[in-house]
Parts: C-alpha cells; structure tokens; sequence
C-alpha cells in the first residue's frame, strides 16, 4: 500500500470485528510513528496503549464510573469553538446527519444517538486502543505536532490492515484515563484512538464526510 491509498482509504471506522490486536502490533505502530515531525525534535507527546487483558480491566472499571456518572465530566479545554461559524458548523452537523442516517436513526430518535454516541466508550468494539497526552507547557505549535503523530499512527496502522478511529469523545473522561494510567499532572490528556479490524459488513463504515475541493482550501499564486 502507498502513501495515497493509505491516506484516501482510511475512514473513522465505528464498527471492529471481534478479532484480537495485542501489545507487538501496536509496539510495531509505535517503532514507525515515533519518526514523525517534531518541531525542534521536542517530541512533547505520551502515548498510552491499551490491548489485552489491560483493555478488559479497563472497561471493566469504565462500567463502573458510567454506571455513577453517565453524562462524563466537564472537558479541560472545548473540543470545538463556542459558538462555531461557517462553514466550519454546517460541515459538522452533515457529518453528524450523515452517521446516523447510515445506521438508520432520524433526528427524532433522541434515545437511539445517545446509544450510539456511548458506543465511544466501548471503542466501538475494537481490541485495542492508544490514549495521546502533551506537555501542559506546550502550544498551539506543539498541538499540531502531536496531530502529525496520531495521522502517522493511523496511516501506519492501515498500512497493516489495521482500522482507526480519533475519538475526541473521551475528554470527557479524562479524570478517569488519568487515573487508570497513572498520568502525571503535567500532561494534558487529548483524545483516544480505537485500533482493530473494521467490521466490513457494518452499515455505519460504508459512508463517507465530503471533503471540499482543493480551490475551496487553497489559494494559488503562480
């Protein structure tokens, strides 16, 4: 597989097979990622993988916090911007629409999306999974360049059959990742990264986002 294929083939895939992904192939993402951009070769990031027995100890202690606290805590930082313009919102709430019409659940089905959006918290059914954290020092630079590393993850992990998911959706768990890992004070917990084998059957890793065309992002002077 090429650079190309890897990167226009990948999806944010929400349904894995049942089929396990242990500790060597995620060392195995790792050995290659580590080599991804890093301004100043700071690398201000701290990867923590979870697979195996860890995953079900994991979920095991997860059920319990859900079952006291359902709704999550407050985030530390706002996953998109209050009051978010154009075009920016109306591309998320298509984005939004469009999952759950692959699955079949109208707007109206309040009780149904919230289901689906708890999937998150199951990884969507994937075996393993990476949690990303940075240096609390570090900005908005040093931000973009944790990005570099999840998208060299991702690409690395579809080059080995390997299906990805960025889920944002556990900041709002992030007292509890911080606990279970054993995160120092000084790192800022970011997102998870679900990591197994799509489920090719599943109805909800058939569709697509649009993306827009190139002279809607970029300008040319030539």
């Amino acid at each position: 597989m090429n650079v190309t294929d890897a990167i226009t083939q990948r999806i944010s895939t929400r349904a894995f097979l049942d089929k396990p992904v242990g500790e060597a192939e995620l060392r195995a993402i790792l050995d290659v990622a580590r080599f991804s951009p890093s301004g100043g070769n700071c690398q201000p990031w701290h990867v923590y993988a979870l697979s195996g027995a860890g995953m079900a100890r994991f979920r095991a202690e997860l059920g319990d916090v859900m079952a006291s606290d359902p709704m999550g805590e407050e985030t530390e930082f706002h996953i998109y911007p209050p009051g978010i313009k154009e075009p920016y919102r109306s591309r998320r709430f298509k984005c939004g629409e469009d999952l759950y019409a692959s699955i079949g659940i109208p707007r109206e089905n309040k009780g149904g999306r919230l289901m689906q959006l708890a999937k998150n918290y199951d990884f969507f059914g994937a075996p393993a999974a990476f949690f990303f954290a940075l240096d609390r020092q570090m900005g908005p630079g040093q931000w973009a360049h944790l990005g570099m590393l999840m998208q060299t993850i991702c690409l690395t992990a579809e080059e080995m059959g390997l299906a990805t998911c960025m889920q944002e959706a556990w900041a709002r768990r992030h007292s509890f990742i911080r606990k279970f890992f054993g995160v120092p004070d000084e790192l800022q917990l970011y997102c998870g990264l679900a990591v197994g084998y799509k489920d090719p059957g599943a109805p909800i890793n058939s569709w697509r986002t649009e993306r827009a065309p190139v002279d809607e992002i970029a300008t040319f002077v030539s």
